[in-house]
């Protein structure tokens, strides 16, 4: 088969029970989170490094981008937005993780860490799953699933 014609098939296939799932579940997280940073945006200032210009408005774009990438990946009419919202909840992972690290050197290395090792290593270990994670449930990457033939 030609390879546009089976790229064509592939991009009009519906998508697994698994994916709509996990692409759910992704979006009401990242909701939630841009609710959050946009309503309650004190804790996310307290982890911020002190190297990011304009905290506040960092925050608050953060939220809102939270935002946009959840209605991105739970619009139904275009594959292709749904594709970018993956992307940019990936990319967005990435440039958080700097603050996630942060947020773990001020907390465990106070005397009494109030999170603890239980919350901060599983979550700079589930950082790249996440980013696999949206790029996944957008549609960006069939790794390590592959595409049915």
């Amino acid at each position: 088969m030609p390879k546009s014609l089976a790229s064509t098939q592939s991009a009009r296939a519906p998508e697994s029970r698994a994916r709509t799932i996990w692409r759910w579940l992704l979006a009401m997280a990242y909701l939630a989170a841009g609710v959050l940073h946009i309503l309650s945006p004190a804790p996310f200032l307290s982890i911020t490094p002190a190297w990011v210009p304009a905290p506040h408005a960092v925050i608050a774009l953060t939220g809102v981008a939270e935002l946009l990438g959840a209605a991105g990946l739970l619009q139904p009419l275009s594959r292709p937005l749904r594709r970018a919202a993956g992307i940019g909840l990936a990319l967005y992972a990435v440039c958080v993780f700097p603050a996630n690290i942060h947020h773990m050197v001020i907390d465990m290395s106070s005397p009494e860490p109030m999170l603890g090792w239980t919350y901060h290593a599983p979550r700079m270990l589930l950082q790249p799953v996440l980013i696999w994670l949206a790029l996944w449930v957008g549609g960006v990457i069939d790794w390590p699933f592959g595409r049915r033939r």
